[in-house]
């Protein structure tokens, strides 16, 4: 099992549910849902959901605006097969912290997000029974750090909320994880590889692994790593019959159309499941990794 952050008890108004849509691209043929499928729960309940009645959502556009960007991702995703003739639900919440140097400063304020999806037992095309039972399909975590990306370089560090109606530090402190801890093999894990081996295969990012916010978009890391740890998985001769199951990203610096890109990984076996750690990282800089992954596969 990799880590996953505990879920903190928040207030009511910071908890909320509903109805996830999923596409048979969502679901492997085996029935499992694919683990980058989770995050559209984040979206679903949280975003547009619970934050479309708080104070967050009445930042105003500006060059100094500040917003929660995306800094790790957490997924779980589940061994049930479901079937998409009934809803996925979830159920969800968030809370804002921060981290402080050693001196006992604010360093981040944070915006924590959750969700844990649920579905219906059964396959696709086979009608699910009345009383086939739901079950529990995975949890994302996604944490955030306020920033302000449109500001000056030395300005874009945010120490306080200047949000109405919002404290300016949140009360709860956490503590911060550089992206490269998730290079290291999680406990128990035994190497197949003695160090981060490249990739032979340099990417290429282009338009389609974009989104609106004008880079690469989020969940196009995970699944280009999986696609890379099937390749060093294979090189060791394992079978690449297995899934993404368990997934850590740290996104450190984001990449945009036009990049080229390099992905190194180290695999690992743990409790007869397969994995890899690695990063990507920009031709001729491995030490100023863009983004660095922890995966987890199951047969």
């Amino acid at each position: 099992m990799l880590s996953f952050p505990p879920i903190p008890e928040v207030p009511a108004a910071q908890r909320g549910g509903g109805e996830v849509r999923l596409d048979y691209a969502d679901i492997c043929q085996d029935g499992r849902v694919m683990a980058t499928a989770l995050p559209r729960g984040i979206g679903s309940v949280v975003w547009r959901g619970i934050l479309a009645e708080h104070p967050l959502a009445r930042i105003q556009p500006s060059p100094m605006m500040m917003l929660p960007l995306l800094t790790k991702l957490y997924l779980d995703a589940g061994p049930q097969r479901i079937t998409l003739d009934r809803p996925v639900k979830a159920h969800g919440g968030f809370e804002l912290a921060s981290t402080v140097d050693a001196s006992g400063a604010t360093e981040r304020i944070l915006a924590n997000m959750w969700v844990e999806l649920t579905g219906t037992r059964g396959l696709i095309y086979l009608p699910a029974a009345d009383d086939a039972p739901v079950v529990s399909i995975g949890r994302v975590y996604a944490e955030h750090v306020f920033t302000r990306p449109f500001a000056p370089p030395d300005q874009r560090r945010v120490t306080r909320l200047d949000i109405d109606g919002m404290p300016e530090v949140p009360e709860r402190v956490q503590a911060w994880r550089p992206p490269e801890t998730l290079l290291e093999l999680p406990a128990g894990a035994r190497a197949l590889d003695d160090q981060l081996v490249d990739d032979p295969v340099e990417i290429q990012f282009g338009l389609h692994h974009t989104d609106s916010n004008q880079h690469v978009n989020s969940l196009v890391y995970p699944r280009l790593f999986e696609d890379v740890a099937l390749r060093r998985i294979a090189a060791h001769g394992r079978s690449t019959r297995v899934l993404a199951r368990q997934v850590e990203v740290a996104y450190r610096k984001p990449c945009f159309a036009g990049d080229a890109i390099r992905v190194a990984t180290r695999a690992f076996e743990l409790d007869g499941d397969v994995g890899a750690v690695g990063a990507f990282f920009a031709p001729g800089q491995p030490d100023r990794p863009h983004c660095c992954v922890r995966m987890l596969l199951s047969p």
